[in-house]
Order: C-alpha cells, then sequence, then structure tokens
C-alpha cells in the first residue's frame, strides 16, 4: 500500500492530465467530498484498506495503457482517446462511493476476544455495480456509449445480471472490444497486482 497522499496525488494527475469533459471538475470536487480517496476497494478481498479504492483505480488505470498498447501498438489513441481511457479506468468503481462503513467485530486473539476494526457493506444507493457506476458518472458528465458499456460490464462474468442470463456478455464484449479489454486490465489490476486482506 503506497502513502495515501501519494495515491491521491497519482489519481489526480491522471485526472487532470486527461479528463477535460465537461462536468469534470465537478465531478473530482464530489470525489474529494467523498470517502473516494479512503475507501477501501473492497471489504476483505483485494485492497481492503483505507486508501484501497483510490490505489485500485491507478493500478487499472496503468493495466488498461500496457493491454491497449500490446493490442494497439503505442498509436492505441486512434482507437480510444486517452480520456476515455482515464475516465473508464479511474472512475469504473464509482460505484463504491460511501459504500462502506467501519465497524467492529469481536474476534478470539490467543484465547482472548478482542474487538478488531473491519469493513462492512452500508449501500446508500442500492443501484448495483457497474451500471451505477455510469450512472453516478452520467450525473456530472455525459459518457460515450463505449465508455458506458466498458464500465457497466467491467465485473464480467461476476456480475449477478451475467449469472442470471439476462444478458449475453460475449455479445457485449464482440460488439465493444474495448469493454473486454478493460475486464481483463481490472482482473489483472485485482489478482496480480493488490493483495487479498
Amino acid at each position: 500500500m503506497e502513502d495515501l497522499e501519494e495515491i491521491k496525488q497519482q489519481f489526480c494527475e491522471i485526472f487532470y492530465d486527461n479528463i477535460e469533459r465537461d462536468g469534470a471538475e465537478e465531478l473530482l470536487n464530489f470525489l474529494e467530498r467523498s470517502d473516494f480517496f479512503e475507501a477501501p476497494a473492497s471489504t476483505k478481498n483485494h485492497s481492503a484498506y483505507k486508501g484501497g479504492l483510490c490505489q485500485h483505480s491507478v493500478n487499472v488505470y496503468h493495466r488498461f495503457v500496457k493491454l491497449l498498447q500490446m493490442e494497439y501498438g503505442e498509436d492505441y489513441t486512434e482507437v480510444i482517446s486517452n480520456e476515455s481511457v482515464a475516465i473508464i479506468a479511474l472512475l469504473h468503481d464509482l460505484c463504491k462511493v460511501n459504500f462502506y462503513a467501519m465497524d467492529t467485530k469481536n474476534v478470539k486473539r490467543d484465547g482472548q476476544w478482542v474487538q478488531e476494526p473491519y469493513y462492512r457493506i452500508e449501500d446508500s444507493l442500492p443501484y448495483g455495480h457497474g451500471e451505477k457506476s455510469v450512472y453516478m458518472i452520467s450525473g456530472f458528465m455525459r459518457l460515450t456509449r463505449e465508455e458506458a458499456m466498458a464500465i457497466n460490464w467491467h465485473m464480467g462474468g461476476f456480475d449477478p445480471r451475467i449469472r442470471e442470463g439476462s444478458v449475453r456478455l460475449t455479445d457485449v464484449y464482440y460488439r465493444y472490444p474495448i469493454a473486454f479489454i478493460f475486464h481483463i486490465a481490472d482482473n489483472m489490476a485485482t489478482y496480480l497486482d493488490e493483495k487479498m486482506n
């Protein structure tokens, strides 16, 4: 885990260097007022620590850029703009803003019961996952269809809508290959760059 201020600075540099869309400044101000920069990325899996959500977003951004370079070469911006890359990667988990709450639980350590802090889910806007991120971003700025698809379907087969059979994920990824590449970037960051707690 990197220093909270350092990872926040990395996030903001990527954001400012790439995102110029109308509403971007208001969205960043919202993130500043929320728990985004201090929230975990999960309750007990990857990056389940203070600042984990921001760290995960930056990790995913770097993985996404590398995969795009691998697939399309250094001129990948002929396929997708740097602004779109930053929007998709940095904001894909906006659904986790104000989503976790700190609590304590009793655990036995060396034969003694002690209280241990942990994160629990306290979803004030139960709107789903990827679709919730799209909804929240859209309150500040307009997304392209490709950006919305990549963010909406970044969970891939882990998305409950897929498990329920309401959508054929293959149709999504064939129509929007950037969404598939982003799904892989998200998984690479989760399982290769981050630790399970």
